[in-house]
């Protein structure tokens, strides 16, 4: 490798951490993890370093946003091997997993596009006997009959957390609200979309989260806003790991 320390060069932990606003700690903590080569010694024992590790640090620091503290680790770490291939595999799981957060983005996108025209097409479904319920509430078959799917899937949405129809006390009978009806229409549509149920799950949870339909489509741009950073972040980290590689030879 090209790792030609010079005297001239050496930095001392503090010159490394002053840069970036970090504890001298936080420097011996990186090189004992393997995010930067192993430092020199002095005579007297005291860690020295070149610029060579202070490129591993842009590079750690770089990848940091776009990739989460763990991989961003296991890359340096792998470079710092002299495996820069099982490096490359983990920055392209990164990739592949920044594209299924897109592609899931635009799923629910497009779920609450067909949402919206389907509940403003749509005659309220019933029955709904005006002392018992409320007046958006419906029962299993009538649900099930509107979306075009079997009651038996509902159940099965429901075992999955998709929906969460109370119980009639005196019943028994599963009853659906306004908030029961719009998720598993949701849910429908992410189904049509070829998702599986536990991929449906954690999108039901972020509307329940976000108060609704409205309030989770306001907060759509902020989620493209936050895969955009990201992707320009995992460029970022890029060009730092290449300058990295291309210092140590």
């Amino acid at each position: 490798m090209g790792q030609n320390l010079q005297t001239s060069e050496r930095l001392r932990p503090v010159d490394l951490a002053r840069e970036h606003g970090l504890s001298t700690q936080a420097i011996r903590n990186y090189e004992a993890s393997g995010i930067l080569p192993p430092a020199g010694r002095t005579p007297h024992g005291y860690r020295t370093y070149t610029s060579l590790h202070a490129a591993a640090l842009r590079a750690f620091l770089a990848l940091l946003p776009g990739h989460g503290h763990r991989t961003a680790t296991s890359i340096m770490q792998a470079v710092n091997r002299g495996q820069v291939d099982e490096a490359f595999r983990l920055i392209d799981e990164s990739h592949a997993q920044l594209l299924d957060d897109r592609r899931t983005l635009q799923a629910v996108e497009g779920a609450l596009r067909d949402l919206n025209v389907t509940t403003a097409t749509e005659p309220r479904l019933g029955p709904a006997p005006a002392e018992a319920y409320g007046s958006g509430d419906t029962f299993i078959g009538p649900l099930a009959g509107k979306l075009g799917i079997r009651p038996a899937t509902l159940r099965k949405w429901e075992r999955a957390g998709l929906v969460r129809p109370r119980r009639d006390p005196r019943t028994g009978y599963r009853v659906y609200d306004e908030a029961d009806v719009r998720d598993a229409r949701l849910a429908h549509q992410l189904r049509r979309g070829g998702y599986l149920l536990e991929q449906i799950a954690p999108l039901i949870a972020q509307v329940r989260a976000a108060g609704g339909l409205e309030l989770l489509e306001a907060a759509l741009s902020d989620w493209h806003a936050r895969l955009s950073a990201r992707g320009r972040t995992m460029l970022t980290g890029a060009a730092e790991l290449e300058a990295y590689l291309r210092r140590r030879g």
